[in-house]
């Protein structure tokens, strides 16, 4: 069986990735979305479902307003004595610990590990005794990157010394490097990290015989003549006890597709690292794809759509912390005009899900149930810029309208309609991938199809989300009932779609 690279084409960033018996199970970052720190499972590493969340909510202040790109950070996965442990990195807040016996199961709240600004990219070790964590330093926060830091911690990383040593400064060799994983190969301790950025960087694996350093530096995957760029963070996974066969995983930036995942082989070659596609000892490059690498196939995927049956799908999240009584499952989604002023990038109640195919089309049908004027409910293609199309009340009436706007600017009206007097609306969407990493979409509402082209934009580190709203422009007692979700791959309709 063979796959194609990206494996997950989806915004699932900075992916870190573990083997437990036969089992693999990932983790990625969230940002400021809610439920975060999305729970992956696989059983070949090519096809994935999502089964769970760490976290509920985001348990520091001012995240029940929408922060575009705080939040939860670059979060990495160890199983260690049975039990899984997942370190969290809020850059404003510090490194949180949250464990699970069961990934499937409830896991337990955020503990502190380490309360201190601008420390991201976690990764514990266990070795020698002693457990120890490597992280990285966010700039805008500390005023510095491309150094590395180890700090000492208790085995079930309750606590941690604060007192960092810088173990490796990648200014020269390595720089903006981040993202370190580390591991233990034989003699040498590990470190595998991205340096040079995100969309142009490249991966190095960094090695000691001593914990604390000193680290050669080995460049063991860049882009060359491929199309993938970056390649950037990801995790190295055994596939089984032998020691002998390997994977690794990273992600790629793709604009408004966000963070896609590929899989690359790995092997270990005179006591170093070398992922991709390689001659000798020098550094891979990424393969468009190649033979599952366990044989073994699931049919597990990311399904987009909802029926809204009973409860929600575990694909949307929300761009803040929610609150009850949002909505509630009855007779579909049925969500309430929820007071919110200003433009739709700050509203926290939105209910959004990530892009999961190139091409595709989606469409929602909702019952409107206004009660007053400046009640309104819609459909988003939501990033830095957004598009969406909506039906609102004004003077007694119903109108859909066609708007514009952006995160950090005002919400502008391109269209809107004659009174519309329908108690249903359909609202859908047809994209497109139109050239590299560029994502084009038009909105229509009620069978009118409107003829105004866009382009998708991504978030703050996220890639374009698409979703449903409700709101209102006072206390209000209208709703909007969401009947369903469905998501259409028309990838087959276009001829070229490689990005």
């Amino acid at each position: 069986m063979r796959y194609e690279n990206p494996v997950i084409q989806s915004d699932y960033s900075d992916p870190d990735v573990i083997r437990v018996g036969s089992d693999y199970f990932m983790v990625a970052s969230s940002f400021n979305y809610i439920p975060g720190v999305p729970v992956l499972h696989s059983k070949n590493l090519v096809e994935w479902r999502l089964i769970n969340y760490v976290i509920d909510k985001i348990p520091f202040d001012g995240y029940d307003k929408v922060l575009h790109g705080n939040g939860a950070w670059a979060p990495s996965l160890r199983c260690h004595m049975g039990r899984f442990y997942c370190l969290i990195p809020f850059p404003d807040e510090g490194i949180y610990v949250s464990t699970a016996d069961n990934p499937y199961g409830k896991w337990s709240p955020l503990r502190p590990l380490i309360r201190r600004k601008g420390l991201i990219d976690p990764c514990p070790i266990w070795t020698d005794g002693g457990a120890y964590v490597v992280c990285a330093f966010a700039k805008s926060r500390i005023g510095f990157n491309s150094k590395l830091a180890l700090f000492e911690a208790d085995e079930q990383l309750c606590s941690a010394d604060e007192n960092y040593t810088v173990i490796y400064d990648g200014e020269n060799l390595a720089p903006t490097v981040e993202g370190p994983k580390i591991y233990r190969q034989g003699k040498y301790f590990h470190i595998l990290a991205p340096c040079g950025g995100v969309k142009s960087g490249w991966q190095v694996d960094l090695r000691s015989e001593n914990i604390y350093g000193p680290y050669e530096t080995k460049v063991v995957l860049m882009q060359g003549e491929t199309d993938i760029n970056g390649p950037h963070q990801g995790a190295l996974i055994d596939l089984d006890d032998s020691g002998q066969r390997w994977a690794f995983m990273h992600f790629q930036d793709k604009g408004a597709y966000g963070r896609v995942v590929h899989l690359q082989p790995a092997q270990w070659r005179g006591d170093w690292l070398i992922c991709g596609e390689s001659e000798g000892n020098i550094a891979g490059t990424p393969v468009s794809g190649g033979e599952y690498p366990v044989d073994i196939k699931t049919g597990y995927e990311i399904d987009p759509e909802d029926g809204f049956k009973e409860k929600l799908s575990p694909v949307w999240q929300n761009p803040a912390n929610p609150v009850q009584g949002w909505y509630e499952m009855k007779g579909g989604l049925k969500l309430y005009c929820v007071p919110h002023g200003g433009n739709l990038g700050s509203a926290p109640q939105l209910f959004l899900q990530k892009i999961t195919y190139l091409n595709f089309s989606a469409k929602t049908k909702c019952r409107l149930n206004f009660s007053n004027d400046g009640d309104e409910a819609g459909f988003v293609m939501f990033g830095r810029e957004y598009g969406y199309v909506c039906v609102v009340r004004r003077d007694g009436r119903n109108y859909f309208e066609i708007r514009k706007g952006s995160i950090d600017g005002k919400d502008e009206t391109i269209a809107r309609s004659q009174p519309y007097d329908d108690e249903y609306i359909t609202f859908s969407v047809s994209a497109k991938f139109e050239e590299r990493n560029k994502l084009t979409y038009k909105l229509s509402a009620g069978g009118n199809a409107f003829t105004h082209k866009f382009y998708a934009s991504g978030g703050v580190w996220t890639g374009a989300r698409m979703g449903v709203y409700a709101r209102s422009e006072s206390e209000s007692g209208g709703f909007a009932t969401f009947k369903f979700f469905r998501v259409a791959c028309t990838d087959n309709r276009v001829g070229n779609i490689k990005g």
